[in-house]
């Protein structure tokens, strides 16, 4: 098997020098390519592994690094799979979206190469079991990443996203290197078969959180979330869809695999992470549904969508910690069902974004409106992944959020009642979120494809190319395939949690009850849409040969209607806005209206929403540390003679520390 691993990264090498051979217009044919072959090679060990044959061997990488042991159980296999196929329509959805750029080869190559390196690093992530060689892979897709998103580093917004990516991401290797050290510190050994060796002899509580908040910042838990609404929107569209369908799922991973060493502590560990997981749910989908910035707004339903996936992965430690095989079921399937889901619909979203994006140059969607007339299948596609995000029937975001709703209930069937307190708690939490997710969708497809336009573009934007548009055809292929035969993805689910190593064990019986009950939920769905194509077949067929005639809505009297007239995203959301304002921090630009001017005066509006940890918080941490390195500033002042200075006395005082023996 040794040969497969190593055509992995071979591919990805012939694909970079392929891209820096090829001409402009098929750089990205190159890179796709690459992607393709390398995710066939992987797939196939992946798919091998789900199936009970898992790979495990040892690769030496050289004198520094020595034997490095390779491992894809079916834990690595879920998210290889996941990783491989977003990459390749990431890869596919790029090349059309970014033809407008074939009069910069040089900027074409660098992106391309990167991307093959991007997604060879990610599937190695889920592969390699050793902690130093495991950081520097994890180092390779941050860097590779980062440069993705700084495609457009004419920008200055672009510039600080990456930046800011870049430094809370090594904000990250500190945690995971202290991590390792506490781990290597006990055992003498960096594997990760070393990990469990150490939680079975020390305290699980402090070194467990220590990975997690590593790998936290990488999934965008809250307070550690900050990075994804400036480097999503920052980033091109199809970088974008990867980033948040997969990258953000390695720290899932992350958190998953370290879970899979755990030996104690369960239950303080699950209420920790469900507690914290409900509150970035909440928090994501709210500011979601005020953002006006369609690419951010995204941006923050990919937060609120790992607290989702974190109060599974809750509900499954709890289920570890009181003995119950049902609740461990219901939460770590429900997480990594909906860890699928959302890497389709969310990548789904973002191609969508990047369509309407690259028609309209304007990411505001204030100045947009009634797209549906001009991009009717880009208008389809984002109300599909639109449907889906919100958890509602029949796509596929309901199946793992009604999982997830099952773990929960089967949790408050406790003896406990602190756990019924909380598992109630957390229920009420997950319906706010859902109401607050389709009202958040709502706003954002009425505001960019309903109604008028708002702004006269400077030129009428069109359908986008098939190039862009197959791949999220694709993708809506595999969300149907779960919404219709969910009781598949499950049963592979269940043998991973099967495979997985807890003082609980899971049987057959329980996997087949709720994987028979998904398959109700999918026929039903199919049924569904089978009726509605039914009818509008028959609708089709009625009217073809009709006489059709486009008139205008009936304006309630009014015979001048005006873009202005209609709801905007601010006005949709305004109420939310003010109900949660100690939250929501608005920063305006305008002086409100107060009750007594009977006639108001005109006055520009102009607002906008700022991250509450950010502006709280990361900018005032931020300020104090540059305030201070200021009082450092004399040390670099431009003068060599300085400089030489600094060399002499460091060399005198070396010299002392040694004549009396301070240092050796």
């Amino acid at each position: 098997m040794t040969e497969w691993i190593n055509a992995s990264w071979i591919i990805a090498l012939l694909g970079i020098f392929a891209v820096s051979l090829s001409g402009s217009g098929i750089k990205g044919y190159a890179a796709a390519s690459a992607i393709l072959l390398s995710s066939a090679v992987t797939s196939w060990l992946a798919v091998n592994a789900l199936i009970g044959q898992p790979l495990d061997l040892t690769i030496n990488a050289g004198i520094f690094l020595g034997d490095i042991p390779i491992r894809i159980d079916q834990l690595s296999a879920w998210f290889i799979l996941i990783i491989n196929f977003t990459s390749i329509t990431g890869a596919f959805f790029g090349t059309g979206y970014l033809k407008v750029y074939e009069n910069a080869p040089s900027k074409l190559t660098l992106h391309w190469s990167l991307f093959v390196l991007f997604h060879l690093s990610m599937v190695w992530v889920c592969m390699v079991q050793n902690g130093f060689a495991f950081l520097i892979v994890w180092e390779i897709m941050s860097l590779s990443s980062m440069l993705l998103v700084i495609f457009d580093n004419h920008h200055l917004q672009t510039l600080k996203a990456g930046l800011n990516y870049l430094v809370q991401m090594h904000i990250s290797v500190v945690f995971l290197t202290v991590g390792f050290i506490w781990v290597y510190s006990k055992t003498g050994s960096l594997s990760f078969d070393a990990i469990r060796t150490f939680f079975q002899t020390n305290n699980n509580l402090w070194p467990f959180l220590v990975f997690f908040v590593g790998f936290g910042f990488k999934a965008g838990f809250i307070p550690l979330h900050s990075w994804l609404p400036h480097a999503h929107p920052a980033a091109p569209s199809h970088v974008s869809g990867v980033m948040s369908g997969v990258i953000v799922k390695l720290g899932i991973y992350g958190i998953f695999r370290t879970i899979s060493y755990l030996q104690s502590d369960f239950n303080l560990l699950g209420e920790i992470i469900i507690t914290l997981s409900v509150l970035t749910g909440i928090y994501g989908i709210l500011n979601a549904s005020v953002h006006r910035d369609y690419k951010r707004m995204l941006a923050y339903c990919t937060i609120e969508n790992i607290g989702i996936i974190g109060i599974g992965i809750g509900i499954g430690l709890i289920g570890i910690g009181t003995s119950s095989p049902v609740m461990y079921f219901l939460g770590f399937g429900g997480a990594l069902l909906h860890v699928l889901n959302h890497s389709l619909f969310k990548s789904l979203l973002f191609y969508s974004a990047g369509s309407i994006f690259q028609q309209t140059h304007t990411r505001d969607m204030e100045q947009l409106g009634g797209l549906l007339k001009s991009m009717p299948k880009t208008a389809l596609l984002f109300l599909v992944g639109a449907i889906a995000i919100g958890g509602l029937p029949p796509f596929n975001g309901f199946i793992s959020e009604f999982i997830i709703y099952s773990g929960l209930i089967e949790g408050i069937h406790s003896n406990s009642m602190y756990q019924i307190i909380l598992m109630i708690l957390v229920l009420a939490g997950l319906c706010v979120i859902g109401g607050l997710s389709v009202m958040a969708f709502t706003k954002t497809y009425g505001t960019l494809f309903l109604g008028q336009p708002r702004k006269t573009l400077d030129h009428q934007p069109h359908e986008v190319s098939r190039l862009m548009l197959v791949p999220q055809y694709l993708i809506i292929a595999l969300m149907l395939s779960i919404a219709f035969v969910p009781q598949f993805y499950l049963n592979a689910i269940g043998n991973i949690l099967l495979s997985m190593r807890f003082p609980i064990s899971i049987d057959t019986i329980t996997i087949a009850f709720y994987s028979g009950s998904a398959a109700k939920i999918g026929l039903i769905s199919l049924i569904f849409i089978g009726l509605i194509c039914l009818f509008w077949l028959i609708r089709a067929t009625l009217t073809r040969k009709k006489p059709q005639a486009t008139e205008t809505t009936w304006g309630c009297g009014y015979v001048a209607p005006n873009s202005s007239m209609q709801y905007s995203g601010k006005s949709f959301t305004k109420p939310v806005g003010k109900l949660f304002n100690s939250l929501l921090i608005e920063k305006k630009n305008f002086e409100e209206f107060k009750p007594e001017e009977i006639f108001p005066e005109k006055r520009k509006y102009d607002s906008n929403y700022v991250d509450f940890f950010e502006s709280n918080f990361i900018d005032k941490i931020t300020k104090y540390l540059i305030i201070g390195a200021g009082y450092f500033r004399f040390i670099q002042n431009g003068r060599t003679q300085s400089y030489v200075l600094y060399g002499i006395l460091f060399i005198l005082i070396m010299f002392l520390l040694t004549i009396f023996n301070l240092i050796k």
